[in-house]
């Protein structure tokens, strides 16, 4: 039976129809197929998918992030960062590492990310002599680093359906989230020198730092007040969420005044639609996860890791191949929520750290926004920069590579991830 719930699955995937289209006929075709469960429970199973108050802090940060970047307050970031770092030879490289970071730090969200920072930088990096393969690489390698860095979208949602901690994901999160930084900034080092774009001058003076500062400080004591709402708890995940929308509301409408009321609605048009793809996509997976227990797949598999004598260094490289494999070819939401609370278990029987092994899983998923044939992130790039798809995928290999030994270093040293969350818990 559950065999031909995921051939169905990926059948209607491979003729072109949505992720929660797929999901939900092949849920609904595997209930009417079994015959003994009655049809109510798709409904009751969907409707239990969506029932968690945590949900709430999704849309809220996804509108947080387009906010900034509709206000014009991405810019602001961005000039902030060119200051400091656009006169060396890979410096707009640089910048787009530098708002990631501090973007991340707002909207988690790494299609979001990729969107608001590609769209300001990409001009202005074509304007300065880089090539379109080596911004859109940059830029879209960067974008990875936002579900890494508190707060994260996929983290939240680990966190619902797994009832992990999620201020101990988020902070397991920062030191992984800022060696991706460091490995990017050496990786786009290297591609600028080999393709020797020019050392840029750039007009430093206190004079002018003293009016960038002036213009970004609040601006980046917005992603400050998220963080400092997870490290001392002080406020919920979505009271975090709820409080960032309302600064990032004042900075947009009194401080910078660079938001009318249209652009307002808009922003609140997109996040809907962005949010509610998002939230169906957990309502079907509510039913998959009925699915998956009612079928006993996690006893199959817990027995099937005892028979194999899988220790915890086999299982985390089966896992790792496992989750990078499934974020080539699916989304990473539907990914995680059904797979994750049925391989966490297997991980904790073997001695792995439930936020350990979190922070794992959306490295690895994320890093799949890179890989064809999805690739989410190199879509947008190559819509932004007007890129083939195949140019684009070996432009973009040795970032992906510097990705990939991220996630095995971490993946083997747990402490990486761990140490802040036991600092702080």
């Amino acid at each position: 039976m559950i065999a031909i719930l995921f051939v169905t699955l990926f059948t209607l995937i491979g003729f072109g129809f949505s992720i929660w289209v797929s999901m939900g006929v092949s849920g609904a075709l595997y209930i009417l197929i079994r015959g003994d469960v009655s049809f109510r429970i798709i409904v009751s199973q969907m409707v239990g998918g969506v029932d968690s108050t945590t949900l709430v802090a999704i849309p809220f940060f996804i509108f947080a992030g387009n906010l900034m970047n509709r206000a014009g307050i991405t810019k602001k970031l961005a000039d902030f960062a060119d200051f400091f770092v656009g006169g060396f030879r890979a410096g707009l490289a640089y910048v787009s590492i530098v708002v990631s970071v501090i973007m991340a730090g707002v909207s988690g969200s790494a299609v979001a990310d990729a969107s608001s920072v590609s769209s300001v930088l990409h001009p202005i990096m074509k304007e300065r002599g880089y090539d379109d393969t080596f911004s859109a690489s940059i830029n879209a390698s960067s974008a990875v680093i936002g579900p890494i860095i508190p707060p994260s979208i996929p983290m939240i949602l680990i966190g619902v359906i797994s009832g992990i901690s999620i201020g101990k994901l988020f902070l397991g999160g920062v030191i992984p989230g800022l060696m991706m930084a460091l490995l990017l900034w050496i990786v786009a080092t290297v591609e600028s020198k080999r393709k020797k774009y020019p050392i840029v001058k750039s007009q430093i003076s206190l004079k002018r730092f003293f009016v960038i500062f002036k213009d970004t400080f609040l601006a980046i004591l917005a992603p400050a007040f998220v963080i400092a709402g997870v490290v001392f708890g002080f406020v919920t995940i979505v009271e975090v969420a709820a409080l960032a929308i309302l600064y990032i509301l004042f900075l947009s409408l009194v401080v910078y005044r660079s938001i009318g009321v249209r652009q307002l609605f808009e922003v609140f048009v997109q996040t809907a639609v962005f949010s509610s793809s998002i939230m169906i996509i957990f309502a079907v997976v509510g039913l998959y996860q009925y699915i998956v227990a009612s079928e006993q797949l996690g006893k199959q598999l817990f027995n099937l890791v005892q028979s194999l004598n899988m220790g915890k260094t086999l299982f985390l490289l089966f896992t790792t191949i496992f989750f990078l494999l499934m974020g080539c070819v699916l989304d990473a939401v539907p990914v995680m929520l059904i797979f994750f609370p049925v391989l966490l278990p297997i991980a904790k029987s073997l001695g792995i750290d439930p936020t350990h092994y979190g922070v794992i899983v959306v490295l690895n998923l994320m890093i799949g926004l890179l890989t064809p044939p999805i690739g989410a992130l190199l879509f947008i790039q190559t819509k932004i920069a007007n890129l083939q798809f195949n140019t684009l995928v070996r432009a973009i290999w040795p970032y992906t590579v510097a990705l990939i030994a991220v996630l095995l270093i971490i993946t083997y040293v747990p402490v990486l991830v761990l140490w802040i969350p036991e600092l702080i818990f």
